[in-house]
């Protein structure tokens, strides 16, 4: 049975249900196409792309030029996964205007059902205005990786009190904003859990433990295909890189030896036209 594509209100109807939200980061065709054929409920189009996918040093450089096109492309895969893009660094702190705009560039060209941005108070307007101007938004809090050298770094945050008390009036400002649900990245595990049972809107944990209302991984990262370093949060059900590495290498074997291509690979003309060529 072909599973339908979640809207905003099956997302709040399962919070009063109970019901866990599974969600996963996705960046081109074949791999969206391949988590459109799960039980995934949603894709993350994340600019964590920038690490993954196009190999710089963070998620800092990643352009709105880039997301769009992942975006366009893992649309074409997703038909019937909620996809969310994220907006990426610089295209939503300079103005609400520059935001809005940039906001419906990833819903007009780039096909997304709802965009993601980082931040809490400061971004609570540029919000308010996004939903106002029917773009679903998607809050994010904890350890934003677009400002993590402002944060001192890849760390957990939310461990004082009032790094704690910022985060629960910052999910509560999204939330009277509009944001439909909250992704609480790398905070305790105890501080998710209460944020979460104080909204209405549902919350997706990456590094925030099991009480929120649902959780995301980086794909690369629980399949095994990034390599540079593993989040402790990120639990790897595959390890592919060794299996991806050593079909290369059967191959380099194979043509050096002249294994492949052999005959079932290969196309052959009928005996009495190459007599005619080799006649010449």
């Amino acid at each position: 049975m072909e599973k339908k594509k979640l809207s905003l209100r099956d997302l709040s109807d399962w919070k009063e249900q109970s019901r866990k939200i599974k969600m996963i980061t996705a960046y081109d065709y074949p791999m969206a196409a391949l988590v459109d054929q799960s039980p995934m409920d949603m894709i993350l189009v994340g600019d964590s792309l920038g690490m993954v996918v196009l190999g710089y040093e963070s998620t800092v450089p990643v352009t709105m030029e880039e997301m769009i096109h992942h975006t366009r492309a893992v649309m074409r895969g997703a038909r019937n996964t909620f996809v969310v893009a994220d907006l990426p660094f610089m295209s939503y702190q300079v103005s609400s205007k520059e935001a809005l705009r940039n906001a419906g560039r990833l819903v007009k060209e780039g096909g997304a059902d709802a965009v993601k941005l980082e931040g809490g108070s400061s971004v609570a307007e540029t919000v308010r205005a996004m939903v106002s101007a029917g773009i679903p938004v998607m809050g994010h809090l904890g350890l934003t990786p677009q400002t993590a050298t402002m944060l001192g770094g890849l760390k957990v945050q939310g461990k004082d009190e009032a790094a704690a008390r910022t985060i629960l009036s910052d999910a509560r400002l999204l939330e009277e904003a509009g944001a439909f649900a909250l992704v609480l990245e790398a905070i305790p595990a105890q501080l998710a859990e209460l944020v979460t049972s104080r909204l209405s809107i549902p919350t997706i944990g990456i590094g925030a433990g099991a009480g929120c209302d649902g959780q995301v991984l980086v794909l690369h990262d629980i399949l095994g295909l990034f390599q540079r370093f593993t989040p402790k949060f990120a639990k790897r059900y595959a390890d592919l890189a060794p299996t991806i590495t050593d079909a290369l290498s059967s191959y380099c074997d194979e043509v050096d030896g002249g294994q492949f291509p052999a005959k079932e690979h290969i196309f052959s003309m009928k005996p009495d036209v190459l007599s005619s060529l080799e006649a010449e």
